[in-house]
């Protein structure tokens, strides 16, 4: 029951057709059309750039009487199936006796007129072109599946019983050379109705965007939602998605967390979604990226390396958002036991949700486990020119009040086990404590305490707070992919609240390249720089970051860090440099770092980690008068 899609590929990158085909404003129009054609007679459908296949993923073409099933390519006369036909060639068209001719093609125009001779008169014409947005929402019209016309993405929005989602962002295209950018924003419901529809039009500057689901609410005169935002950029240059970060809050200052972008693309798989505690709930959120439903048991949830999935047996409709409770499904897995989830193409990202007994609760979310991918010796061979190799680094937060917990979690269908070690290090970057973790096979949840780490260097991270690395250990052998995975969860030690993130491996700060690494936001390997936004907090609660300088091996003795403070509209109001040390980290406060005067100045603006000569890997967070925090990973553009 997985949908047939083409959505990413890690050689190709992300694909648009699909996106093309299901957009929230498409959808409607694609609804009708079908139905026009099941009433119109005889179709004989033309199938140039092998399209039609995914449209029936996403519609229901059942009632449609075809007659012939058409192709250019000779290799697929009688060969491939289309819609449950041979293919013929298009020059028999003639002999179809159809009264409609569908081209399954986008920009089809060239199409038509090169077999424009073989139409009978009378037949009518239709194509896809009859479902393309208004050229006023895209950000080129001569190419319409250009993936910079499907700039989108969908946000997890709820705005009910006192929780409130706030996403912000900023118009980044801008500092890539757009003009006049605007928002198509759509909000659905649970149910995927459609709630609300609107343009909000951006300032001509690398400014401020913010959608606050307590002012959507009031503007649009609405119930209580949980649902989707889905989002797409108009005018936009250089990025194809909708970068964001998202903080859920509530009316009361207990009530805290974030999480970000959703990753625009749906896939087969998902890993990293941890098991609950005893006393929890983990919601696993399910958004619905289509406009097909998900069948009942097309959603499966097994425990990490078993071969008995579970199904989720309800219908998600079309765009309906859905909470799967894990320990219904899995009533017997605990923490720190961690689950798969067959999601067959049908949703984004998708978030999940511990609900304590205590009613605290944060948001984090899965991530893309590979089904391309398998162990690749030639890791363990790089030698000392690549350093530490493949590293994952998170912080270890001020340990006189956070406890921090490292959970490696498999990450690719190949991966049998994890080769790995875990190493702390201080603010300075002074290596405080190592710990081989052995070949963690697949089944195995092994998590780490950075605490039992510490026994022998508390004393020795004398800054209160540092990083570790998760890097792969192959001296006893085992095998590496370069996918390496882990979950991070962060708790107070007085147990009023808690965080997860998680992340994977890359290289750092290295001269040479391995494949593509070190990766680069902006262009080829080996991508030594950073460019990061911090969005600033809200409501009186504290923004904090904390940056880390990982290396794989040897660079630069220090980092040239430029914290540059904006306000809304992208004026630059205030700047600081700070030095970070080779494999150390810098634990800072906004109001701290940025004197009263700056602060007003900047009111709902933003701030940008820049350093032209290293890459760093940054953390963000705020922190509430009562103690609850939240606390993810930060992107860059």
């Amino acid at each position: 029951m997985a949908l047939q899609l083409r959505t990413f590929s890690n050689i190709a990158g992300g694909t648009t057709l699909f996106k093309a085909l299901g957009h929230p404003a498409v959808a409607p129009r694609a609804r009708r059309l079908v139905e026009t054609l099941s009433k119109s007679g005889r179709i004989a459908v033309y199938d140039p750039d092998a399209v039609v296949a995914e449209f029936a993923q996403l519609y229901d073409l059942g009632s449609w009487q075809i007659t012939g099933s058409y192709v250019q390519q000779a290799d697929q006369f009688g060969k491939k199936k289309i819609l449950g036909l041979l293919a013929e060639p298009i020059t028999d068209l003639p002999l179809s006796n159809a009264d409609v001719l569908f081209i399954a093609a986008f920009d089809a125009d060239p199409h038509l007129v090169a077999i424009r001779q073989l139409v009978a008169p009378g037949m009518l014409i239709v194509t896809l072109d009859d479902l393309r947005i208004a050229d006023g929402m895209l950000s080129r019209t001569d190419h319409y599946l250009d993936p910079l016309n499907f700039a989108s993405n969908f946000a997890f929005f709820r705005d009910c019983d006192g929780h409130h989602t706030r996403l912000g962002t900023v118009n980044y295209w801008m500092g890539y050379g757009a003009d006049h950018v605007s928002l198509w924003l759509c909000l659905l419901d649970e149910s995927g109705i459609e709630l609300a529809q609107w343009l909000e039009p951006l300032v001509d500057s690398v400014s401020t965007i913010v959608i606050d689901s307590q002012m959507v609410r009031e503007r649009f005169g609405l119930p209580g939602f949980t649902g989707s935002l889905f989002m797409h950029a108009i005018g936009a240059r250089a990025h194809d998605v909708v970068k964001y970060a998202l903080d859920l809050y509530g009316d009361s200052d207990e009530v805290l967390s974030c999480t970000h972008d959703a990753n625009a693309w749906p896939a087969e798989k998902y890993a990293g979604l941890p098991a609950p505690r005893e006393g929890e709930r983990v919601l696993l959120w399910v958004q619905n990226s289509h406009p097909t439903p998900i069948p009942a048991g097309a959603i499966e949830l097994r425990a990490m390396g078993s071969e008995h999935p579970v199904s989720f047996d309800e219908v998600i409709p079309p765009f309906g958002t859905s909470a799967i409770d894990v320990g219904k499904l899995l009533p017997r897995l605990r923490w720190p036991a961690q689950i798969e989830i067959e999601a067959g193409n049908h949703f984004v990202r998708p978030r999940y949700e511990v609900v304590r007994s205590d009613g605290v609760r944060w948001i984090a979310h899965a991530n893309v486990e590979r089904t391309d991918l398998s162990p690749d010796p030639a890791i363990g061979k790089l030698g000392p020119a690549f350093g530490k190799g493949f590293i994952l680094p998170a912080p270890v937060l001020p340990v006189s009040d956070y406890r921090t917990i490292l959970l490696p979690t498999p990450m690719a269908t190949e991966q049998q086990e994890l080769a790995v070690q875990v190493t702390v290090y201080d603010a300075l970057g002074q290596v405080c404590a190592r710990r081989p973790l052995g070949r963690i096979a697949r089944a195995d949840s092994r998590v780490v305490e950075i605490d039992s780490l510490m026994t022998d260097c508390r004393e020795a991270l004398g800054t209160g707070y540092g990083h570790f690395e998760l890097a792969y250990d192959l001296s006893d052998g085992g095998e590496a992919d370069g996918w390496l995975h882990a979950l991070f969860r962060y708790e107070k030690r007085d147990g009023s609240h808690g965080a997860d993130t998680s992340f994977g491996a890359h290289m750092y700060n290295l001269p040479v390249v391995f494949r593509n690494e070190p990766q680069s936001y902006t262009g080829p390997a080996p991508g030594l720089s950073t460019r990061l936004l911090l969005r600033l907090g809200f409501g009186g609660r504290e923004t904090f970051c904390h940056l880390i300088y990982p290396a794989s091996g040897s660079w630069l003795d220090y980092s040239s860090t430029r914290l540059m403070l904006f306000d809304s509209v992208g004026k630059t109001v205030a700047e600081r440099t700070v030095r970070i040390p080779i494999s150390g980290s810098l634990l800072w406060r906004y109001e701290e770092m940025f004197d009263a005067g700056e602060r007003s100045a900047a009111r709902d603006g933003y701030l940008i980690v820049r350093d032209s000569t290293c890459r760093l890997f940054g953390f963000h967070g705020l922190a509430s008068q009562s103690g609850a925090f939240s606390f993810d990973h930060m992107f860059g553009y």
